[in-house]
Formats: C-alpha cells, sequence, structure tokens
C-alpha cells in the first residue's frame, strides 16, 4: 500500500525527520525505515535493513553510509543498535539472487527485515521507488538514504553487516580479496575473478562472472 505524498509536501521537505514527521502527523508511527545493500555486486548476498528510532535521536551525522568513511559507520552503526526501538537483519544469498533476479531478491530481503522486526511498524519509508510487497501503508523516496534518518539508519547498519560478513567470506576464499572490494565490480575483483574464476559466492547470472568459463 502506497501513502501519497503531496506535490507541495515534498517542496517543503527540510531536515532529516522530514517524512517521519509526516507519517507521525497522519497517525502511522512508529514508522520503520528500510534499505539495502550489495544490489549491484559480483559477489555474496544482498543484505536489508529494517530501523525504527525514537524520535528523540539525534540525527547529526547519519547520512548515506556510501558518504562516510569506515570509521563513522561503525561509530553510527553502534550508536543506531544501541537507541533503535527495533532492528533486524535480513539477507538473501548468490544462489537465490541467480534464481529470481536481483531487484525481486532485494525487495524480499526488505520484507524479511521488515517481518522480523519486534515492533511491528505502521509505514515504512523505503529507499529508491520500489515498492516492498507488503500489506504495510509505504512511502518511496529517491535517494531516501540522504532524505531520511530513518532510512539512512538502514543503511548503515546494513553496509556494516555486509562488510563484516565478506570479510569473512575472505578467510573462506582468500585469493578474491573480498575484505578489500566486498564483491564490488572493481577492476581488481574482475582481475581476480579472470585468474580463478567464480567461486561458490559469485553470483553467475551476473554479466561478467562467468567470463573465463565461457571463454574456455
Amino acid at each position: 500500500m502506497s501513502l501519497p505524498l503531496f506535490k507541495e509536501t515534498l517542496s517543503r521537505q527540510k531536515g532529516a525527520w522530514h517524512f517521519e514527521g509526516i507519517l507521525k502527523e497522519q497517525g502511522l508511527w512508529p514508522a520503520a525505515g528500510v534499505d539495502e545493500v550489495g544490489r549491484g555486486c559480483l559477489a555474496g548476498p544482498v543484505v536489508a535493513a529494517a530501523v525504527i528510532l525514537p524520535c528523540d535521536l539525534s540525527a547529526k551525522g547519519i547520512t548515506d553510509s556510501k558518504k562516510l568513511t569506515a570509521s563513522k559507520r561503525e561509530e553510527y552503526a553502534t550508536l543506531i543498535k544501541a537507541q533503535a526501538l527495533s532492528l533486524a537483519i535480513s539477507e538473501v544469498g548468490p544462489e537465490e539472487i541467480d534464481e529470481t533476479d536481483i531487484l525481486r531478491a532485494s525487495l524480499k530481503a526488505m520484507k524479511k527485515a521488515i517481518e522480523a522486526l519486534s515492533t511491528p511498524p505502521k509505514a515504512i519509508l523505503v529507499d529508491g521507488n520500489q515498492q516492498i510487497p507488503i500489506s504495510i501503508p509505504q512511502i518511496t523516496i529517491t535517494k531516501g538514504d540522504s532524505r531520511s534518518c530513518s532510512i539512512a539508519a538502514a543503511s548503515i547498519v546494513a553496509k556494516v553487516y555486509r562488510d563484516k560478513l565478506m570479510a569473512r567470506y575472505a578467510s573462506v576464499y582468500p585469493e578474491y580479496l573480498f575484505d578489500k572490494h566486498k564483491g564490488y565490480a572493481t577492476k581488481q575483483h574482475r582481475l581476480l575473478l579472470n585468474r580463478y574464476g567464480p567461486c561458490p559466492i559469485h553470483r553467475r547470472s551476473f554479466r561478467g562472472v562467468l567470463l573465463d568459463e565461457k571463454n574456455g
């Protein structure tokens, strides 16, 4: 169920709590922010986090995880986990991504995270323009991780979780240096893929992953 946001409301948006304020005024509180990370990677799962923050939490510094250093993400993730009213993390692995597609896998991961919250939200703030297949009122927000404190918090928690997961995979598959590039399609990662071919956590449906096998 999508919630309507009128143009005049959007044009007046100010502050990291703007969208949360709209929902609170409509009686749709508590609301959860949800975001995913790892959508564009060649390896590893797509990870989603859902977070319900207290209204009195200071939003200073909490923004899109991509705009923060690794140490800042760790710092804010610790703060968010300590202060959140409810928080949940979910992942969908490479095999399921290959069986369906990355969009459906991402939406499934976000849905699972929301359903795992200990406090059921009355509304959801979703990063991007795709609705989650769930019967909870939701607002999709393009670049939401830069415009909503709740979504930004979810992006930070998901990013820190996934980065640590990929670092653990680096000890299982050391030749791929997953702790360095986290599975993204960097030049380094592509060179290693060309050298060794894919490992069990690579997404074989993604362009370039099976390059060696196709070329013989």
